[in-house]
């Protein structure tokens, strides 16, 4: 497992209320999330491996990175913080929207979660992706099409927030979002 992190979880009446992560994973509890997308000059997503390790969804690929703020985090420094810890570099990040999804996500963990997204745009020689083996066992740049073609071919590659997203959003526009 993984060390106890306070998150923010989402009451009935839309009010924010601390929860270990794990609990809110274990019992499916509506929480707060981030999930960030990189894209280059050419509009290529920078896309990880989770790293084998990770207490869910090991192995699989993901957007450029994803979290789940401290409790009194705000999203847009959560965003910033993780893009530093499991990709080494900093960028600047813009509110693209919000997603609510809810996914199995294997070994008992539920992800039930409403998501800011972020979008970034760099070239690729403007940033050192230095990832951070705990967390990230490899990165590739992929045009739109190719991941769709592959993610078509090969769904359980994938995590499952990623399906849901590139489903609800093939082009990655998420400026329609709730």
């Amino acid at each position: 497992m993984t060390e106890s992190i306070v998150i923010p979880a989402i009451a009935d009446d839309g009010s924010l209320y601390p929860i270990e992560k794990m609990r809110a994973h274990a019992e499916a509890v509506f929480h707060l999330a981030v999930s960030v997308f990189v894209f280059d000059e050419d509009g290529a997503l920078l896309i990880q491996r989770r790293a084998a390790s990770k207490y869910h969804c090991g192995g699989m690929w993901a957007n450029t990175c994803c979290s789940h703020p401290f409790w009194a985090e705000t999203e847009t420094d959560c965003a910033r913080r993780r893009l530093k810890e499991e990709l080494g570099f900093t960028l600047a990040l813009e509110p693209q929207g919000v997603v609510e999804y809810s996914a199995d996500v294997g070994g008992g963990l539920h992800e039930h979660e409403k998501v800011t997204v972020f979008i970034g745009r760099t070239t690729r020689d403007a940033i050192a992706i230095e990832p951070n083996p705990n967390e990230v066992s490899e990165t590739r740049w992929v045009p739109l099409d190719v991941l769709r073609a592959e993610m078509a071919a090969r769904p359980a590659a994938f995590t499952p927030w990623f399906r849901i997203y590139l489903t609800r959003f093939p082009d990655l526009d998420f400026s329609e979002a709730a």
